[in-house]
């Protein structure tokens, strides 16, 4: 590991903090973890993002472009010092703020840093296994039963709350589960106040979302630059390929799992389910009309093709021959040809292109330069999700 690890993507610092907390089993660590609870104006990053400040001396992560890390390193230090969990805020909306130092961080940033401990544990096991989870931790409290610091973790699938070895079982878990449900299979975090026997418990819930998955169909060279920036952008990436011979986890190492199978057996090694993004690259026209007719008829979020729309016409048309049916709901997750418009032709820029569609569909977004945009570039997404019906 590198001494200052800024740009590895979120997963990659969960994984970190993981391998952390095992190391912690055996050897004193002494390790802190910032996390950001709320910006006001303009961020680097939104509420959620972490980093890891190890007690060896090295970084993972980032919070701000480099506004605010040698403060946060000085943070950490003294909360590691202390053992104590610290809530600091960092004023840059000034444009001579010594925070700012000039470089376009202009907002205020509420972080959160905390010893790194077993009680953790939950967060990154959670992730690990691709599952959901949301963590909540006390900000502020009226109550007298909670401290800041305090915490405790909603599972979204069994709709259960867990409490960590010595802390409250006080929580006001119907007002609670609904906004971590939603954060939780959002990803995405959000500070919330509410109250509870008269008094106001103020918590921030982190919402820890299993990464997309993307299935890439293929194992032409073309493939590799696809697999290298969906897992830089936090995606899941499993390639199926069709030829046998060719050593898949050799081609491409940037994928967390590769399967040879044929095209009509492609669900018997990996399972397709609405949180999926699939990506066919066969360059085969047989193999495509297999895959995309099994994509079809399973709930993937979303079914790119290479090749220009008049091949998919074709490929449609053989599924009509064949007696198969094909929904109006379904074709509306078929993106051919696949990708953005950016213009350019290179292997990478057309990986690019592929990604760039993919984080769109994925995060809900209309891509558009954000020079035409009015407002934070992040927007307010989590204020959105709580008012959504449960």
């Amino acid at each position: 590991m590198t001494e200052h690890d800024w740009n590895i993507p979120e997963p990659a610092v969960l994984n970190r903090v993981r391998t952390r907390l095992e190391a912690s089993a055996t050897e004193a660590t002494e390790d802190v973890l910032a996390t950001i609870v709320s910006v006001e104006g303009n961020a680097y990053r939104r509420p959620g993002a972490k980093m890891l400040f190890a007690a060896d001396g090295t970084h993972s992560g980032s919070l701000t472009p480099g506004c605010l890390e040698d403060a946060l390193q000085k943070a950490a230090a003294d909360v590691r010092d202390s053992g104590t969990i610290q809530y600091v805020t960092y004023d840059m909306m000034e444009d001579d703020d010594v925070w700012g130092l000039g470089i376009g961080c202009h907002g205020i940033i509420d972080v959160l840093l905390e010893p790194l401990t077993a009680q953790y544990q939950p967060a990154v096991d959670a992730f690990a296994n691709r599952e959901d989870i949301a963590v909540i931790t006390v900000i502020d409290s009226e109550t007298g039963v909670h401290s800041r610091g305090d915490r405790a973790y909603y599972d979204p699938v069994d709709d259960r709350f867990t409490i960590p070895a010595g802390g409250s079982d006080n929580w006001p878990e119907d007002a609670l589960a609904d906004p971590a449900r939603k954060m939780a299979t959002h990803g995405r975090s959000t500070v919330l106040t509410i109250t509870d026997a008269g008094n106001e418990l103020t918590v921030f819930i982190d919402g820890v979302a299993a990464r997309p998955e993307l299935v890439i169909f293929g194992s032409g060279h073309d493939v590799e630059p696809v697999t290298e920036l969906a897992a830089k952008n936090e995606f899941h990436v499993t390639v199926v390929g069709f030829r046998g011979g060719i050593p898949l986890s050799e081609r491409f190492p940037y994928a967390d799992e590769t399967y040879a199978t044929s095209p009509g057996s492609i669900e018997d090694v990996i399972s397709l389910h609405d949180r999926t993004y699939a990506v066919v690259m066969t360059h085969n026209f047989v193999d495509d009309l297999l895959t995309i007719e099994t994509l079809l008829n399973s709930p993937v979020a979303y079914i790119g093709l290479m090749g220009p729309r008049e091949r998919f016409e074709q490929l449609l048309g053989e599924l009509s021959e064949s007696g198969a049916t094909v929904t109006a709901s379904a074709l509306d997750r078929v993106y051919t040809p696949i990708g953005l418009n950016l213009g350019g032709g290179s292997p990478y820029q057309i990986a690019h292109s592929i990604v760039a569609e993919l984080l769109a569909v994925h995060n809900e977004q209309e891509p558009a330069h954000l020079q035409s945009h009015a407002g934070p570039i992040h927007g307010r997404v989590a204020a959105e999700i709580l008012k959504e019906d449960s």
